[in-house]
């Protein structure tokens, strides 16, 4: 049963439908490889055993009397440290929550758990979700997959280190800037950046709610479609017969491709070379407003964050991460106007993006435009800090900023993603391109 572990969810899924898989051995031999693995109380704050162990048993129940709810019914999935949980911790990975307990489910959760996935628990995840880095002194710091002195990336650094460490079929995560995207680039998975109001935030620990999205972290394309499904309570989409032939693409140059790591740059070139072979163009694009969108990032990102979280904040600052706090602090130094003008102006700027980009089925670019940095580094050298946070999320933040809908798929050289931008509000198109993409680099 130890070949579960690293099983698809979608084959997972599958397993159980055709009686080879019950529910309840898979959740046992899930919770006891969490219970036993060493790195487990890095990647999990809080397994919840009851609740998976009695959700397991119904599917199994369903599952014999041919009553499944959906594919993932009965496959065990992790939960980001910001989703809340009837009657367990929720603390979206900061001591300012310390002890914070709702006393109900978020809509993704109860969503989920009506479709029949089962809840393995909590993972760890960056302080109140504000870095891409994974990197939390205050609680956890889960490993990365593909070097142990690395940050796993985030914000939903469990979420990813969970499902790359065979402890979670997949992992359910949010993504303001990039927080399903690094933490998938950088531990070799799928993840699913959603359109910004597409799945309910309700129940969830905001970070910036103009930002904030849900999406799940998975090894496939298939298990991202699937649960996009689960999360909303629908259909997933229609993977079938996806192919790359008479595909375009934009390559992006503005930006996306500044400062790239040696190991990046080769993985990129690479991947971009298997989808011509396969069938598809690919066209170089400039965005010349990026860089004047990149900038007012700051500005928009910081004064929201801060606005919903300074009293907490100021109520005990000690409490935090400095690195953190200082971040969070920026957003009071704006002005109301400048926050007003920021944002008319950004939406000037998606218009043209909108524009220039419409032709194409997807726009293209590495996910990260480094590998992995180190913890020790991180935390005791400034300025390596403060450049690989920025850098992190730079290629990520152009799909939060543009509004649209993204995917991080492996490209075969560790830690090297490769993210597709999709149109706002077309994850099923993107889904598609994105299982045809997937066949190609495989």
């Amino acid at each position: 049963m130890s070949e579960w572990l690293k099983m698809s969810a979608a084959d997972l899924g599958r397993g159980i439908g055709s009686g080879e898989i019950d529910p309840l051995q898979l959740t046992q031999t899930y919770l006891e490889a969490i219970d036993a693995h060493p790195q487990s109380k890095r990647i999990y704050a809080r397994v919840t055993h009851d609740r998976a162990l009695a959700e397991a048993t119904a599917a199994s129940d369903r599952a014999r009397a041919g009553q499944r709810r959906s594919l993932l019914d009965g496959v065990p999935i992790s939960w980001k440290d910001l989703f809340d949980s009837a009657g367990v911790g929720t603390e979206s990975g900061s001591d300012l929550l310390l002890g914070r307990v709702p006393d109900q489910d978020a809509l993704v959760l109860r969503n989920a758990t009506a479709m029949g996935a089962v809840c393995l628990g909590k993972t760890h995840m960056s302080e109140l979700a504000f870095s891409g880095l994974g990197l939390n002194p205050v609680k956890e710091t889960p490993p990365c997959i593909n070097d142990a002195g690395a940050a796993p990336g985030g914000s939903s650094s469990g979420a990813a280190t969970s499902v790359a460490f065979g402890l979670a079929a997949c992992g359910i995560g949010s993504d303001t800037g990039g927080s399903v995207r690094i933490p998938s680039a950088w531990n070799d998975l799928v993840g699913l950046k959603t359109t910004s109001g597409r799945v309910s935030l309700e129940g969830v620990v905001p970070l910036c709610l103009k930002f904030d999205t849900v999406g799940p972290l998975g090894r496939t394309v298939e298990d991202a479609a699937l649960m996009l499904g689960v999360l909303e309570g629908a259909p997933a989409a229609d993977l079938r017969g996806a192919s790359l032939k008479g595909r375009k693409f934009a390559d992006l140059q503005t930006m996306a491709l500044d400062d790239l790591d040696d190991t990046v740059r080769a993985a990129h070139d690479s991947a971009l070379d298997r989808l011509r072979a396969a069938g598809a163009e690919v066209v170089p694009i400039e965005m010349p407003d990026l860089p004047e969108a990149m900038a007012l990032s700051g500005v928009l990102y910081t004064t929201e964050a801060y606005g919903l979280w300074k009293d907490v904040i100021e109520a005990s600052p000690d409490l935090m991460f400095p690195a953190i706090l200082e971040r969070f602090r920026a957003g009071g130094d704006v002005l109301g106007t400048d926050y007003v003008a920021a944002w008319a102006r950004l939406e000037q700027i998606r218009m043209t993006w909108d524009q220039a980009t419409s032709g194409f089925d997807g726009v293209l670019c590495p996910t990260a435009p480094i590998l992995p940095p180190n913890m020790e580094r991180l935390l005791s050298e400034d300025d390596y800090y403060v450049r690989a946070n920025l850098l992190t999320l730079r290629n990520t933040r152009i799909g939060n900023l543009m509004g649209l809908c993204a995917l991080s798929l492996p490209t075969g050289t560790p830690s090297c993603g490769l993210q597709v931008l999709g149109q706002p509000d077309c994850e099923a198109a993107l889904l598609r391109v994105g299982a045809a993409i997937e066949q190609a680099l495989a």
